[in-house]
């Protein structure tokens, strides 16, 4: 498996995110982020997922 496909608990996407895990679980229930439960078992995020709302998110520097 790839790094960039790891699963991460609500706890380490929260803070990767820089959000309250509360914060989190109300964005998936809007649908606003996507997740998975593997097995029907516990909320998951791929990290991929998460890098790719980042780089979205990034403002580019201004060149002079």
């Amino acid at each position: 498996m790839p790094t960039t496909d790891k699963l991460l608990n609500v706890t380490e996407a929260a803070s990767m995110l820089g959000l309250k895990p509360k914060t989190l679980y109300q964005l998936k229930n809007e649908r606003r982020i996507p997740y998975c439960k593997p097995f029907g078992k516990s909320l998951r995020f791929k990290l991929s997922d998460l890098q790719k709302i980042i780089d979205e998110s990034t403002t580019p520097i201004q060149e002079l």
